[in-house]
Protein backbone atom coordinates (compact mmCIF):
# COMPACT_ATOMS: atom_id res chain seq x y z
CA UNK A 1 0.00 0.00 0.00
CA UNK A 2 1.32 3.45 -0.91
CA UNK A 3 2.30 5.67 2.00
CA UNK A 4 1.46 9.39 2.10
CA UNK A 5 4.12 11.78 0.83
CA UNK A 6 5.21 14.54 3.21
CA UNK A 7 7.95 17.16 3.03
CA UNK A 8 10.44 18.25 5.69
CA UNK A 9 10.02 22.03 5.80
CA UNK A 10 13.69 22.51 6.68
CA UNK A 11 14.15 22.12 2.94
CA UNK A 12 12.33 25.42 2.42
CA UNK A 13 13.72 27.27 5.44
CA UNK A 14 15.09 30.26 3.52
CA UNK A 15 11.64 31.09 2.17
CA UNK A 16 9.90 30.09 5.40
CA UNK A 17 11.72 32.70 7.44
CA UNK A 18 10.30 35.37 5.11
CA UNK A 19 6.76 34.03 4.53
CA UNK A 20 5.95 30.70 6.15
CA UNK A 21 2.28 30.76 5.13
CA UNK A 22 3.23 31.18 1.46
CA UNK A 23 5.50 28.14 1.72
CA UNK A 24 2.70 26.03 3.19
CA UNK A 25 0.34 27.14 0.43
CA UNK A 26 2.90 26.19 -2.23
CA UNK A 27 3.44 22.76 -0.69
CA UNK A 28 -0.31 22.15 -0.64
CA UNK A 29 -0.60 23.31 -4.25
CA UNK A 30 2.16 20.89 -5.31
CA UNK A 31 0.03 18.07 -3.93
CA UNK A 32 1.93 16.94 -0.85
CA UNK A 33 -0.19 15.09 1.68
CA UNK A 34 1.64 16.48 4.65
CA UNK A 35 4.51 18.43 6.16
CA UNK A 36 7.12 17.83 8.81
CA UNK A 37 8.00 21.14 10.49
CA UNK A 38 11.47 22.04 11.79
CA UNK A 39 10.60 25.23 13.62
CA UNK A 40 7.37 27.20 13.44
CA UNK A 41 8.74 30.48 12.04
CA UNK A 42 6.94 32.69 14.58
CA UNK A 43 3.59 30.95 14.18
CA UNK A 44 2.00 29.65 17.35
CA UNK A 45 1.83 25.84 17.24
CA UNK A 46 -1.95 25.99 17.54
CA UNK A 47 -2.12 28.47 14.64
CA UNK A 48 0.07 26.24 12.48
CA UNK A 49 -2.23 23.31 13.17
CA UNK A 50 -5.25 25.34 11.99
CA UNK A 51 -3.46 26.63 8.86
CA UNK A 52 -2.50 23.09 7.88
CA UNK A 53 -6.06 21.86 8.38
CA UNK A 54 -7.40 24.69 6.22
CA UNK A 55 -4.92 23.75 3.46
CA UNK A 56 -5.74 20.03 3.67
CA UNK A 57 -2.27 19.14 4.93
CA UNK A 58 -1.50 16.52 7.56
CA UNK A 59 1.30 16.58 10.10
CA UNK A 60 2.49 12.99 10.44
CA UNK A 61 5.58 14.03 12.40
CA UNK A 62 7.58 17.07 13.43
CA UNK A 63 11.16 18.00 14.25
CA UNK A 64 9.75 20.58 16.66
CA UNK A 65 9.76 19.73 19.48
CA UNK A 66 13.18 18.03 19.61
CA UNK A 67 13.51 15.88 22.72
CA UNK A 68 16.45 16.43 25.06
CA UNK A 69 17.01 15.05 28.52
CA UNK A 70 16.08 18.39 30.15
CA UNK A 71 13.09 19.55 28.06
CA UNK A 72 10.64 16.65 28.04
CA UNK A 73 7.81 18.57 29.72
CA UNK A 74 8.02 21.34 27.14
CA UNK A 75 8.33 18.77 24.33
CA UNK A 76 5.14 17.03 25.41
CA UNK A 77 3.26 20.33 25.69
CA UNK A 78 4.24 21.35 22.15
CA UNK A 79 3.42 17.88 20.81
CA UNK A 80 -0.05 18.23 22.33
CA UNK A 81 -0.52 21.64 20.69
CA UNK A 82 0.23 20.25 17.24
CA UNK A 83 -1.68 17.02 17.79
CA UNK A 84 1.14 14.48 17.85
CA UNK A 85 1.86 11.56 20.14
CA UNK A 86 5.39 10.95 18.86
CA UNK A 87 8.47 13.06 19.55
CA UNK A 88 11.83 13.05 17.77
CA UNK A 89 15.38 13.02 19.09
CA UNK A 90 18.76 13.03 17.40
CA UNK A 91 22.45 13.42 18.13
CA UNK A 92 25.77 14.65 16.72
CA UNK A 93 28.97 12.94 15.59
CA UNK A 94 30.60 13.09 19.06
CA UNK A 95 27.70 11.12 20.51
CA UNK A 96 28.59 8.18 18.25
CA UNK A 97 32.37 8.55 17.97
CA UNK A 98 33.29 5.41 19.98
CA UNK A 99 31.70 2.65 22.05
CA UNK A 100 31.71 4.65 25.28
CA UNK A 101 29.98 7.56 23.53
CA UNK A 102 27.36 5.25 22.04
CA UNK A 103 26.67 3.74 25.46
CA UNK A 104 26.22 7.19 27.02
CA UNK A 105 23.88 8.22 24.22
CA UNK A 106 21.85 5.03 24.56
CA UNK A 107 21.54 5.51 28.33
CA UNK A 108 20.15 9.00 27.80
CA UNK A 109 17.73 7.82 25.13
CA UNK A 110 16.50 4.98 27.35
CA UNK A 111 15.76 7.47 30.12
CA UNK A 112 13.82 9.73 27.74
CA UNK A 113 12.01 6.84 26.08
CA UNK A 114 10.81 5.37 29.37
CA UNK A 115 9.58 8.74 30.63
CA UNK A 116 7.76 9.60 27.39
CA UNK A 117 6.20 6.15 27.14
CA UNK A 118 4.79 6.48 30.67
CA UNK A 119 3.13 9.69 29.52
CA UNK A 120 1.70 8.21 26.32
CA UNK A 121 4.29 9.32 23.74
CA UNK A 122 6.50 7.44 21.29
CA UNK A 123 10.15 8.50 20.98
CA UNK A 124 11.72 8.16 17.54
CA UNK A 125 15.20 8.99 16.34
CA UNK A 126 16.43 10.65 13.17
CA UNK A 127 19.84 9.58 11.81
CA UNK A 128 22.61 11.22 9.83
CA UNK A 129 25.60 9.55 8.17
CA UNK A 130 27.92 9.14 11.16
CA UNK A 131 25.64 6.58 12.85
CA UNK A 132 26.23 4.37 9.81
CA UNK A 133 30.00 4.33 10.13
CA UNK A 134 31.47 1.04 11.31
CA UNK A 135 33.08 0.19 14.63
CA UNK A 136 34.93 -3.13 14.79
CA UNK A 137 33.12 -4.19 11.62
CA UNK A 138 29.60 -3.39 12.86
CA UNK A 139 27.39 -0.43 12.06
CA UNK A 140 27.40 1.99 14.98
CA UNK A 141 23.61 2.17 14.68
CA UNK A 142 23.35 -1.61 15.13
CA UNK A 143 25.28 -1.38 18.37
CA UNK A 144 23.18 1.55 19.50
CA UNK A 145 19.89 -0.17 18.56
CA UNK A 146 20.77 -3.15 20.75
CA UNK A 147 21.48 -0.83 23.69
CA UNK A 148 18.13 0.99 23.47
CA UNK A 149 15.65 -1.61 22.20
CA UNK A 150 12.46 0.43 22.52
CA UNK A 151 13.23 3.64 20.62
CA UNK A 152 11.67 3.84 17.14
CA UNK A 153 13.47 5.05 14.02
CA UNK A 154 12.98 7.62 11.32
CA UNK A 155 15.51 6.27 8.84
CA UNK A 156 17.05 8.79 6.48
CA UNK A 157 17.77 6.44 3.61
CA UNK A 158 20.39 8.64 1.93
CA UNK A 159 22.37 9.19 5.12
CA UNK A 160 22.20 5.47 5.88
CA UNK A 161 24.47 4.86 2.90
CA UNK A 162 27.25 6.81 4.64
CA UNK A 163 28.00 8.48 1.30
CA UNK A 164 27.83 5.26 -0.67
CA UNK A 165 29.74 3.06 1.78
CA UNK A 166 26.62 1.15 2.82
CA UNK A 167 23.49 -0.18 1.09
CA UNK A 168 20.32 1.83 1.79
CA UNK A 169 17.97 -1.04 0.92
CA UNK A 170 19.73 -3.45 3.25
CA UNK A 171 19.66 -0.89 6.04
CA UNK A 172 15.91 -0.39 5.63
CA UNK A 173 15.52 -4.15 6.00
CA UNK A 174 17.91 -4.28 8.96
CA UNK A 175 15.91 -1.75 11.00
CA UNK A 176 12.47 -2.55 9.56
CA UNK A 177 11.01 -3.79 12.82
CA UNK A 178 11.35 -0.38 14.47
CA UNK A 179 11.06 2.06 11.55
CA UNK A 180 7.96 4.28 11.57
CA UNK A 181 9.03 7.05 9.15
CA UNK A 182 11.35 7.37 6.15
CA UNK A 183 13.31 10.43 5.05
CA UNK A 184 14.06 10.40 1.34
CA UNK A 185 16.69 12.52 -0.35
CA UNK A 186 18.79 11.93 -3.47
CA UNK A 187 22.30 12.85 -4.44
CA UNK A 188 25.67 11.80 -5.69
CA UNK A 189 27.12 8.86 -3.80
CA UNK A 190 30.75 7.72 -3.68
CA UNK A 191 32.09 11.26 -3.54
CA UNK A 192 35.71 11.99 -2.82
CA UNK A 193 36.60 11.40 0.81
CA UNK A 194 37.57 15.04 1.28
CA UNK A 195 34.02 16.06 0.39
CA UNK A 196 32.33 13.52 2.64
CA UNK A 197 31.83 15.50 5.79
CA UNK A 198 29.18 16.77 8.15
CA UNK A 199 29.49 20.01 10.08
CA UNK A 200 27.81 19.80 13.50
CA UNK A 201 25.46 17.15 12.18
CA UNK A 202 24.43 19.30 9.21
CA UNK A 203 25.22 18.61 5.60
CA UNK A 204 28.27 20.46 4.26
CA UNK A 205 27.40 22.41 1.13
CA UNK A 206 30.07 20.54 -0.82
CA UNK A 207 27.83 17.47 -0.82
CA UNK A 208 25.65 17.55 -3.92
CA UNK A 209 21.98 16.81 -3.39
CA UNK A 210 19.56 16.71 -6.29
CA UNK A 211 15.79 16.34 -6.84
CA UNK A 212 14.54 12.84 -6.13
CA UNK A 213 14.98 10.51 -9.07
CA UNK A 214 17.96 12.35 -10.57
CA UNK A 215 20.76 11.04 -8.32
CA UNK A 216 22.32 7.72 -7.34
CA UNK A 217 19.85 6.58 -4.67
CA UNK A 218 17.93 3.36 -5.22
CA UNK A 219 14.67 5.01 -4.20
CA UNK A 220 12.48 2.33 -5.74
CA UNK A 221 14.41 -0.35 -3.88
CA UNK A 222 14.06 1.50 -0.58
CA UNK A 223 10.30 1.89 -1.03
CA UNK A 224 9.94 -1.79 -1.96
CA UNK A 225 11.82 -2.81 1.20
CA UNK A 226 9.94 -0.40 3.46
CA UNK A 227 7.95 -2.07 6.28
CA UNK A 228 4.21 -1.59 6.73
CA UNK A 229 4.90 0.21 10.00
CA UNK A 230 6.06 3.31 8.08
CA UNK A 231 3.44 6.04 8.41
CA UNK A 232 4.79 8.48 5.81
CA UNK A 233 7.62 9.03 3.34
CA UNK A 234 9.17 12.45 3.87
CA UNK A 235 11.10 14.33 1.19
CA UNK A 236 14.05 16.28 2.53
CA UNK A 237 16.78 18.16 0.70
CA UNK A 238 19.18 19.92 3.05
CA UNK A 239 20.57 21.76 0.04
CA UNK A 240 20.18 21.31 -3.69
CA UNK A 241 21.85 22.10 -7.00
CA UNK A 242 18.73 23.98 -8.21
CA UNK A 243 16.11 26.28 -6.67
CA UNK A 244 14.74 24.51 -3.61
CA UNK A 245 11.04 25.06 -4.34
CA UNK A 246 11.54 23.66 -7.85
CA UNK A 247 13.46 20.70 -6.43
CA UNK A 248 10.70 19.89 -3.94
CA UNK A 249 8.09 20.08 -6.73
CA UNK A 250 10.17 17.80 -9.00
CA UNK A 251 10.66 15.35 -6.15
CA UNK A 252 6.89 15.20 -5.59
CA UNK A 253 6.35 14.50 -9.28
CA UNK A 254 8.91 11.70 -9.34
CA UNK A 255 7.53 9.98 -6.25
CA UNK A 256 3.87 10.15 -7.26
CA UNK A 257 4.20 9.48 -11.00
CA UNK A 258 6.28 6.39 -10.24
CA UNK A 259 3.70 5.26 -7.68
CA UNK A 260 6.24 5.32 -4.86
CA UNK A 261 4.10 7.41 -2.51
CA UNK A 262 0.64 8.90 -2.31
CA UNK A 263 -0.06 12.58 -2.97
CA UNK A 264 -3.19 14.70 -3.32
CA UNK A 265 -2.83 15.01 -7.11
Amino acid sequence: MLKPLSVQLYSLRERAQKDFIAVLKDVAKMGYKGVEPAGFWNLRPSTLRKVLADLGLEMYSSHSPWARINNLGEAMDIADMIGLKKIVCGYGPDDFKDLDSIKRTADQVNTMQEFLERNGYTLFQHNHAFEFERLDGRLKYEIYAELCPKVKFQIDAYWSTNFGQENAVENIKKFAGRTILIHMKDGILHQKKAEQKMVNGILDRKIELVPLGTGDMDIKGVIAAMPDTVEAVIVELDYCNIDMTEAIAKSYKFMTENKLALGNK
